[in-house]
Formats: structure tokens, sequence, C-alpha cells
């Protein structure tokens, strides 16, 4: 999986063809906080296609498994 972002929005890019764009906010101290509401939809070409909560938490639990001290820290609320 791929992350990258900015100060108001985190994309995860599983690298199978299908992107997530989330709402957070960029924290000091290297913290992401990322609103699991905003966890709605897929980017284009999938945007037609709908996401169901275990997508969801499985997203959730491979940017869990991901970051480590080296990386920026994501909540998610």
């Amino acid at each position: 999986m791929k992350i990258t972002g900015s100060n108001s929005y985190i994309k995860f890019d599983l690298e199978t063809g299908y992107v997530m764009k989330a709402e957070g906010e960029r924290l000091a101290g290297g913290k992401f906080v990322v609103y699991k509401n905003s966890m709605k939809s897929w980017e284009s070409p999938h945007e037609n296609e709908e996401i169901n909560s275990e997508q969801i938490l499985e997203i959730i639990e491979q940017v869990k498994k991901s970051v480590n001290e080296n990386t920026v820290q994501i909540v998610f609320e």
C-alpha cells in the first residue's frame, strides 16, 4: 500500500487499481488524523463501486501494520 496526502487529506493506494481518498488533518508531532466517516468511496475509475465496512476495516488494519516510528503516525477517528 502506498500512502500519500497533504495537510487536509490522505490517499490510500492499494496498488490493485483501487485508491481511496479520506479527509483528515495533519497535526504537530508527525501525526495525521483520518476522519473515518470520510472513507466513503473509491477514486476514479472505480467511483461507482460501493465500498463496504469490511473493506474500510481492512484498509485501516493495513495502515496500522505499515506505520512505524519512522513514518507519519496515522490515527483514525
